[in-house]
């Protein structure tokens, strides 16, 4: 069990992904998070949901926190940090989880020296199975890293990268949940003109795309041998495959992609 207490300035539906899944883990009590948010609405849902502690102060979550993230939108980024730095100290722990906001910028509004560590998780915390990247500044040490990484790990997967790469992991993790959701909708869409009951449809489409996943992962094969084992010559499998090819499938998702990673450098600019 980690031995601090997380602060949570923003409490949206990321930060209610991550406290949940920190919970969840066993990792910290409710007792040691506390979070902050616009509306007392917000605040009581937090509050019921997971029994944490919760103010209407953002200032009140950086006085009290040994590891404070920020966890509102890109937007607001630069208010909250102009409302909170005078109550962060050299000690504490600064962990951005916003797309676009670099480490440069985030300590240039801060105007002074801070332990920061950039990060990207997504929204599958909930279930404890995100896929999260971090990258710290300078300031980090190596025991602190490892400590923002159990938080991480503590509901999914995480990895350390050059923050070169954060643009592009935004692109292939952070916003992805939302293609594969538009791609479950259409998979059980496809079963229900077929004749099957909505819920079924989705319950099949979903563990389908859980089941392949977990293939990927588990057997460390190239996913293009993965498929070519599903495809039978003349069979029902490669017929979708080439409907999929011929629609240009792999091409819309490869530039939807990087249509979402160009926006992130942008934010950046």
């Amino acid at each position: 069990m980690l031995k601090k207490t997380i602060g949570f300035v923003g409490g949206g539906n990321m930060a209610g992904a991550m406290i949940g899944g920190i919970l969840s883990s066993g990792l910290l009590e409710a007792s040691n998070i506390i979070a902050s948010a616009k509306t007392g609405k917000t605040l009581t849902k937090l509050k019921e949901t997971f029994g944490i502690r919760v103010t209407l102060s953002n200032t009140e979550v950086a006085e009290n926190a040994d590891i404070i993230f920020l966890a509102v939108k890109p937007y607001l980024y630069e208010s909250v940090i102009k409302e909170i730095r005078g109550a962060v100290t050299e000690k504490q722990i600064i962990v951005s989880i916003a797309a676009g906001q670099s480490i440069e910028r985030i300590e240039s509004a801060f105007g002074k020296r801070v332990k920061l560590v950039r990060t990207m998780p997504n929204t599958p915390a909930t279930v404890m199975e995100a896929m999260s990247a971090l990258s710290p500044n300078d300031d980090i040490s190596d025991d602190e890293l490892s400590d923002i990484l159990s938080i991480f790990e503590s509901f999914g997967k995480a990895e350390i990268i050059p923050e070169s790469l954060m643009d592009a992991v935004t692109g292939v993790s952070g916003s992805s949940p939302a293609y594969v959701y538009l791609f479950i909708e259409a998979m059980a869409d496809a079963a229900v003109k077929d004749g099957m009951p909505r819920a079924q449809a989705y319950k099949f489409a979903a563990q389908s795309v859980l089941g392949t996943a977990k293939m990927v992962l588990k057997t460390g094969r190239h996913p293009g041998e993965l498929k070519d084992a599903v495809c039978s010559p003349g069979g029902t499998t490669i017929e979708a495959v080439t409907r999929l090819e011929a629609g240009g499938f792999r091409n819309t998702i490869i530039t939807a992609q990087n249509a979402c990673t160009a926006k992130s450098k942008e934010m950046s600019k």
